[in-house]
């Protein structure tokens, strides 16, 4: 075992007289200046001084300390006591994961909103069932297409080499004739440069982290959908905390989350023209090509609520009773 994985397999508590501090390794894919890890390190440092430094959250930015498809497994076996997830990677696993990344679903702040409310409940049962409870989530801006050629409709996406980063983003890849590669958001840069993908669909916060716009010179701003980042905790090592540290760590998931979504809605404006600034030519999308999006998003919701059954059917009837 690596000494890294070592040193997270455990929550570890150090006794110094009557004082016992624990100390939790939080692994997260995305880079320290992301507004999600910057939101997780605030979360951490509320927890401490809340706590009065009972519970130390150190945050590992970037894939530092799992690779982004490995962290809910960490979590989950103790390997790292508290982890954040993009919970659309685990939809093969269960289609209540990826509810978040069907096409035109749900597409702005407010319908994301409402969507997350509708998950939750599943969302807290599965991962109870896996030992492991959720604290909060935060939406990710609304997703576009990071592309160099001019696309006016589907058909104009056909051969393009794909960054596929989640099952719905491979379901798109398939459904309009391009090419999916894996690739996760800390090695997006090199596979740009690469030119092992020359195109991907994402918000602009990930285009502007990993500096799309040095490879690709065009977004088009499809506002598809809003895919959601969680911070999940091992059962065995919320509940080995006492009641007002876990009242603590409670209280701090609980400001993150409503930071975090006011944070990422105030952040999509400016990656925008952040963008812009750096180059990037910011598209409103020709009328066919959203068609064609939308039509593609339909197959997709299809698809998923058939896998989905009947906890699918009350959370999609759930979230559109809400609008």
């Amino acid at each position: 075992m690596k000494l890294k994985h070592f040193l997270a397999t455990t929550a570890l508590t150090v006794a110094t007289g009557a004082f016992a501090q624990t100390k939790w390794d939080l692994p997260a894919a995305y880079p320290a200046t992301n507004f999600h890890t910057e939101n997780l390190s605030q979360f951490a440092g509320e927890v401490d001084k809340a706590t009065g430094g009972k519970l130390k959250i150190t945050v590992h930015a970037n894939a530092s300390l799992f690779k982004a498809n490995e962290i809910k497994r960490a979590v989950q076996s103790g390997q790292a006591p508290i982890g954040e997830v993009l919970l659309v990677n685990f939809e093969n696993e269960n289609p209540i994961y990826g509810v978040d990344g069907i096409p035109f679903l749900a597409t702005s702040y407010a319908d994301s909103r409402k969507l997350a409310a509708a998950q939750k409940p599943l969302l807290d049962k599965l991962l109870a069932a896996q030992g492991m409870k959720l604290l909060y989530t935060v939406a990710w801006p609304p997703q576009g297409i990071y592309a160099n050629k001019e696309l006016t409709s589907v058909a104009d996406m056909r051969g393009l080499k794909w960054r596929a980063y989640s099952p719905a983003t491979a379901k798109i890849a398939e459904l309009v004739g391009a090419q999916p590669v894996t690739v996760q958001a800390a090695e997006l840069s090199q596979a740009l440069a690469t030119g092992v993908v020359n195109s991907y669909m994402s918000s602009g916060s990930t285009g502007y982290d990993s500096k799309t716009y040095e490879s690709i010179k065009q977004w088009y701003d499809t506002q598809a959908w809003l895919p959601k980042n969680a911070v999940i905790v091992n059962q065995k090592a919320f509940d080995a905390l006492d009641k007002p540290t876990q009242e603590a760590v409670l209280k701090a998931a609980a400001e993150a989350e409503n930071r975090g979504w006011k944070l990422s809605e105030e952040k999509n404006e400016w990656y925008k023209k952040a963008l812009a600034e750096k180059g990037m030519k910011i598209v409103k999308p020709a009328p066919k090509l959203m068609a064609d999006l939308q039509q593609v998003g339909a197959i997709m919701l299809a698809d998923w609520e058939k896998k989905a059954g009947a906890d699918g059917a009350a959370l999609i009837k759930n979230f559109r009773g809400q609008k």
